[in-house]
């Protein structure tokens, strides 16, 4: 679902694990794969986080990116959002999903003002739930979708495969800062 990055590459420090791989299905084998990584995701997250300051909180985890705590605000709000979408998309025939403005989001006061730990709490609390509606889905409910504002109609197969990847690369930032702080 990803592609290797290569470290002299210049894109490694803004995709260590390689850019998404869009693609409208997947095969049950990597659809377990990415639901068991949606459920991982909170306990690899907090383990990222483990032992940073508060002042290495406020560092960014590579040049010209957001900080750790931004980071870490940004995958709670993606990761509800998702949950929502997948909700939508189940119980609506292609719903419209609405795009939102990240970078106005990271500089809002709940994201300057509270710790990266509480939107650790929120991921693992949203992810609870999202695996437990994604691993009791019936597989022909993957093919449902939705309808996106800027990309157009995604499958939920997608989406599963998105957000697997989308934390597994905000925790591979993390790590990379973990590394240069060493």
């Amino acid at each position: 679902m990803s592609v290797a990055v290569s470290e002299s590459s210049p894109d490694a420090s803004r995709y260590p694990i390689g850019k998404f791989d869009r693609r409208v299905s997947y095969s049950a084998e990597e659809r377990a794969a990415s639901i068991a990584r949606i459920a991982a995701l909170p306990a690899a997250l907090a383990a990222a986080l483990s032992g940073l300051s508060d002042a290495q909180f406020d560092l960014p985890y590579r040049d010209g990116g957001w900080t750790v705590r931004q980071l870490v605000h940004h995958v709670a709000d993606s990761h509800a959002n998702a949950f929502i979408r997948l909700k939508l998309a189940l119980t609506e025939q292609d719903p419209p999903i609405k795009a939102y403005d990240q970078d106005a989001w990271v500089e809002l006061a709940d994201v300057r003002d509270v710790s990266p730990m509480v939107s650790v709490a929120m991921t693992a609390a949203i992810h609870e739930r999202f695996a437990a509606v994604l691993r009791a889905m019936p597989p022909d409910d993957f093919a449902r979708g939705m309808l996106h504002s800027e990309n157009g109609r995604m499958s939920i197969d997608t989406l599963v495969a998105l957000y697997a990847w989308h934390g597994d690369h905000h925790v591979a930032h993390i790590r990379a800062l973990r590394a240069r702080l060493a």
